[in-house]
């Protein structure tokens, strides 16, 4: 019995270092929203006034960025399920066949 690379454990492992790049970018994503919103809080009355339709939309992406975190866990939890799975039928067929 041949096993090959192209296995689900390496789907596995690749949806969850999908995942971890997907919550990686999402926090840096957050960091950046964050650290901008310090810089603008230092502002005089008539640039908060103009920034307040900025800051909006920085919330809207501060939401879209923790949505994007949430999935990006859930895809590297899912990969684990897959790949612990996948190992485990492996170790089934070898015990099997051996």
């Amino acid at each position: 019995m041949e096993i090959s690379g192209n296995t689900a454990f390496y789907a596995g492992l690749s949806t969850i270092q999908t995942g971890q790049n997907r919550v990686d970018q999402a926090a840096s994503q957050i960091a950046n929203t964050t650290i901008e919103r310090s810089i603008t809080s230092q502002s005089s009355e008539v640039q908060v006034d103009r920034l307040r339709s900025v800051d909006r939309s920085q919330q809207s992406d501060l939401a879209s960025s923790m949505v994007e975190m949430s999935m990006g866990k859930i895809q590297a939890e899912l990969g684990v399920k897959v790949a612990k799975a996948s190992d485990e039928m492996l170790g089934t067929l070898i015990n099997t066949f051996a």
